[in-house]
């Protein structure tokens, strides 16, 4: 078998490198300063969590780097790692004005980077408690975005907030799971460290389930947020899938997150099975690694695969291959050492890809079984998806609540951290009576959503027109 670590630790961190460099002080003036500060902002209502985005950027412009980190904190606690990771050419900067004017949209998403850096590397705390406590806790389970961004906003409402988190560190995915190019994992750790200082507790290595029940959580606190995410891939079970060198595409990318670069294995010709975003991740990682070859052979056409236009384009710049309408047959193998990947076209004719690593990416389970025997009667959708109302997060259950990938069936960081602060501004109604209503989202159709519920490529288009308040602070 094949599979080694194949760079020296210089060679993997040259590879693997964020791809957008943060901009210099002089860079992000001059970006700052090509917006237009749109009062009604295509862009703020493109983001799932409200970000009044002309509002920090204007704050980049005259240099107050602390305030604008406080407007993207307080509207999104996450926004350090969204800035690096949310496909912001189909978010907020998909809408920007200045592409109906044929110009290049801002580049709100390195410029959140800029300022949001800026307090968490010198350790500025710009989101704060509240000052008095209204004696509610809310216990949530599972670290990830989702239940992050709900135990922040219940802070900052006055109320107590626990996470109970079964790995060894918080921030899911965010911390376990994302490409390394595109995020170093020390980012989201800087993030969980700054969330447990604004007073939010969580209790990491253990498990509900195991180490408390879920009987013991709706006892002892007063509202119960599900953030759990999702299983593992789903398998096809063909011949072959249980082969060592077959790995899950969660399980290869959180080695690159617990391991020295250096010393993740890679095989030297790779291929990776489906064509979502993830299977993107895991496909440039292992070519980046030193694999000779990596391959996406996917069941469907190009045009069917979900994978953001974005990240399939940076794949190929990175000399992966693909193999479109393409459905896995067998794993070859020759004493138990992977030899080939054999596929099936279409029209029923079979070929081989070189392979000794193979990587699944065929979508991750649902957690009806772990659901099941923590709240029998909660209701789930056909798929296994909690159901939610997309207004509260709350489930069917009383006092109990759901957001993040668990919920949405898999969407962005920050359409979770939309899920987590929508929960707790309805569990902020039900322990004070104060009512505050989440946002609306409006696409430039005029089509209105709650912040969070999605948003489909915002086009530019001429039916609404944003309101300019040119270089005027806000």
């Amino acid at each position: 078998m094949n599979l080694r670590p194949k760079l020296t630790a210089e060679q993997a961190a040259a590879n693997l490198a964020e791809k957008e460099p943060a901009y210099s002080a002089q860079e992000a003036r001059v970006e700052a300063d090509r917006c237009l500060y749109c009062y009604d902002a295509p862009c703020i209502m493109a983001c799932p969590t409200g970000i009044d985005i002309p509002g920090f950027i204007q704050k980049i412009s005259t240099g107050n780097l602390t305030g604008s980190a406080r407007t993207i904190l307080e509207s999104n606690i996450l926004g350090n790692s969204c800035a690096r990771v949310c496909p912001t050419s189909v978010l907020c900067e998909g809408a920007c004005v200045l592409e109906d004017r044929d110009k290049k949209p801002i580049k709100i998403g390195r410029l959140q980077r800029f300022a949001t850096d800026h307090v968490l590397q010198n350790n500025i705390q710009v989101v704060k408690p509240a000052a008095e406590k209204s004696g509610k806790k809310v216990a949530l389970v599972g670290g990830g975005p989702a239940s992050l961004g709900c135990a922040a906003e219940l802070v900052r409402l006055g109320h107590d907030a626990v996470i109970f988190e079964k790995k060894p560190a918080a921030g899911g995915l965010n911390t376990y799971g994302i490409a390394v190019y595109k995020m170093a994992p020390q980012v989201s750790i800087e993030e969980v460290e700054m969330i447990k200082e604004l007073g939010v507790e969580i209790r990491e290595s253990v498990e509900v389930g195991k180490d408390i029940t879920m009987d013991e959580l709706r006892k002892d606190y007063d509202a119960v947020f599900l953030g759990i995410g999702l299983g593992g891939s789903r398998r096809l079970g063909f011949p072959g899938e249980d082969l060592p060198g077959v790995v899950e595409a969660v399980d290869f990318i959180e080695q690159l997150h617990r391991k020295p670069l250096d010393q993740v294995p890679v095989g030297e010709h790779v291929v990776v099975l489906g064509c979502g975003n993830t299977a993107i991740d895991a496909l440039v990682q292992s070519k980046k690694l030193g694999a000779t070859t990596a391959t996406i052979a996917y069941r469907r056409g190009e045009a069917d695969m979900s994978a953001y236009p974005f990240e399939y384009e940076w794949a190929k710049q990175a000399g992966c291959q693909f193999e479109f309408d393409a459905s896995p047959v067998e794993v070859l193998s020759d004493n138990g050492a992977i030899t080939g990947m054999r596929l099936a076209r279409a029209d029923g004719s079979e070929f081989t890809l070189p392979a000794d690593m193979v990587i699944l990416s065929l979508g991750q389970s649902k957690m009806r079984e772990t659901l099941a025997g923590w709240l029998p009667d909660l209701e789930l959708d056909p798929r296994g998806v909690i159901v939610v109302d997309p207004l509260s997060s709350a489930t069917n259950i009383e006092g109990v609540y759901a957001g993040g990938d668990a919920a949405n069936g898999g969407a962005e960081v920050v359409n979770a951290v939309a899920d987590g602060k929508k929960a707790a501004l309805d569990m902020h109604q039900k322990f004070t009576g104060e009512t505050i209503n989440p946002p609306v989202q409006t696409t430039r159709y005029g089509e209105e959503k709650v912040f969070g519920s999605g948003l489909e490529n915002p086009v530019r288009a001429p039916e609404l027109e944003a309101t300019y308040f040119l270089k005027k602070e806000r």
